[in-house]
């Protein structure tokens, strides 16, 4: 069997430190995920997945502010808190860098945003191919993946299959609907390819 890691490389590190990857502001309120649109479509197709979908997650996971400092003194607080702009958990962080044999460790999350996104782009493939083909109609494919982002693999294959959301689930998905414009049209500013806001 091929070594995962080698068919998804890592973005060229001087194409994500172009200044498209700078630090959240420490000031509540003044991130914007657009600001990372670049990287986005960049690790999107890096790893084979929708820039779209990638985007509007970032979306979704911007409730917080993502300064390093801040999310220092949250981990304090909340050990087994989750990092960087993407909200990555360390137990998903964990089987993404197995998987990938990435060199960098979770902790580099909140003080790297380019390999947050990047991390999260190769955890929407690994839920994309364990996602089968037929799933009930209600949920598109993308709002699939962004739910199993949210909550786990499992629970995104039961909802699949029919079963429910329950109410944090389902209000991800309303925030993740509300959020796809957004998503288009920072994509579409980026000057990125132009199915890559299409998804």
């Amino acid at each position: 069997m091929a070594d995962p890691s080698a068919a998804v490389p890592r973005p060229e590190s001087d194409a994500l430190d172009d200044g498209e990857a700078r630090t959240p502001p420490l000031r509540p309120g003044g991130y914007d995920p657009a600001q990372y649109a670049g990287c986005v479509v960049r690790s999107a197709e890096a790893a084979g997945v929708s820039p779209l979908l990638v985007m509007t997650v970032l979306h979704n996971e911007a409730y917080k502010p993502h300064h390093p400092l801040l999310e220092r003194l949250w981990q304090w607080w909340k050990p087994e808190a989750s990092f960087g702009v993407a909200n990555m958990h360390r137990a998903t962080f964990e089987q993404v860098r197995r998987r990938y044999g990435l060199s960098q460790r979770w902790h580099d999350l909140r003080d790297d945003p380019a390999f947050a996104i990047h991390a999260a782009a190769l955890h929407l493939k690994d839920l994309d191919q364990n996602l089968p083909e037929r799933h009930v109609r209600r949920l598109s494919r993308d709002e699939l993946l962004a739910l199993g982002y949210n909550a786990g693999e499992r629970n995104m294959l039961a909802f699949a299959r029919g079963a429910p959301p329950g109410p944090m689930a389902r209000s991800y998905l309303r925030r993740f609907r509300a959020h796809r414009s957004r998503a288009t049209a920072a994509l579409a500013r980026s000057g990125g390819h132009r199915d890559a806001a299409e998804g």
